[in-house]
């Protein structure tokens, strides 16, 4: 693991906050938890990540990294991390003990799609027509890797398990398109954002899948931190940084990587569509 030393913030709301933080608390490193669900444990990326937020806290920055989002918030709510990257699933599932710290901007809004996808020649037009064949999610707790399509489903009636002849989890939505494109299985629910990021980066492996249908536009996955701890300067000082990030070299490499505009703030209600359909998948369950 790289290791960083203290340097001069480089953000002065970030700095401004970290002034009237005890020595104890300004030493302290700070726990970020993160999940393969999302970034796909790209090192180049996670590593630039680290590199800004440190240099914007002034302190070391520790990932903390884990296979699924049931682990990751755990850590998060028994309080062994400070923040982590969350999905608005397991946010509104945990949302009278979760706080939002900020929110990334994709293409100009805090919002991304579910995709459903198939292979590149399959006929299918619609979710109906994957009827009794083999599908991929990537988390049991991801909205646009397992919800939406469980949602959709219960609004026909119907759950997974009875719909398709098979389900996998993958726990990585690239490990998704790859299971779709590889022909491993006939469809896959994917993040909109995590597909249309890896027909840039990486086209050969989207364009042997296809798009079948797109979610409406739902809130974009939230960097939270626990609600009784939102009062802490450090976790002050993270939403300054995460605010700030495109105004420093590192933040901006790291959200040219990410393909991401920045981030903003955002109310509870940006989640208000993930809420309708965790309503609709509990009422057939």
């Amino acid at each position: 693991m790289i290791e960083f030393t203290r340097r001069t913030l480089l953000c002065s709301g970030s700095a401004a906050v970290f002034l009237g933080a005890t020595p104890t608390e300004a030493e302290e490193p700070f726990h970020l938890g993160l999940t393969p669900v999302f970034l796909d444990n790209d090192a180049e990326v996670i590593g630039r990540l680290r590199t800004a937020l440190a240099a914007a806290l002034g302190v070391p920055i520790e990932l903390e990294q884990r296979r699924t989002y049931e682990e990751v918030t755990g850590l998060l709510l028994e309080g062994s991390v400070d923040a982590a990257w969350l999905c608005g699933y397991p946010y509104l599932q945990h949302k009278d003990a979760l706080s939002l710290v900020a929110v990334p901007v994709w293409n100009g809004k805090p919002l991304y799609q579910s995709y459903l996808i198939a292979g590149k020649e399959d006929d299918a037009l619609k979710l109906e027509d994957l009827r009794g064949g083999t599908h991929a999610f990537s988390d049991p707790d991801s909205n646009s890797g397992y919800l939406v399509t469980a949602s959709d489903l219960a609004r026909l009636g119907l759950r997974p398990e009875g719909f398709f002849r098979r389900t996998i989890f993958t726990y990585g939505h690239r490990n998704v398109v790859r299971a779709v494109s590889d022909g491993l299985v006939r469809s896959g629910s994917v993040d909109g954002y995590v597909w249309e990021t890896l027909a840039k980066a990486e086209p050969k492996l989207t364009e042997r899948t296809q798009v079948i249908s797109r979610s409406e536009w739902l809130g974009f996955p939230p960097f939270c931190a626990r609600a009784d701890r939102m009062g802490e300067a450090r976790l002050r000082a993270l939403r300054e940084a995460l605010l700030g990030l495109g105004q420093t070299e590192e933040g901006h490499i790291a959200l040219g990587l990410l393909q991401l505009d920045g981030m903003t703030t955002a109310t509870p209600e940006l989640f208000d569509g993930i809420e309708r359909r965790i309503r609709d998948y509990e009422n057939l369950r």
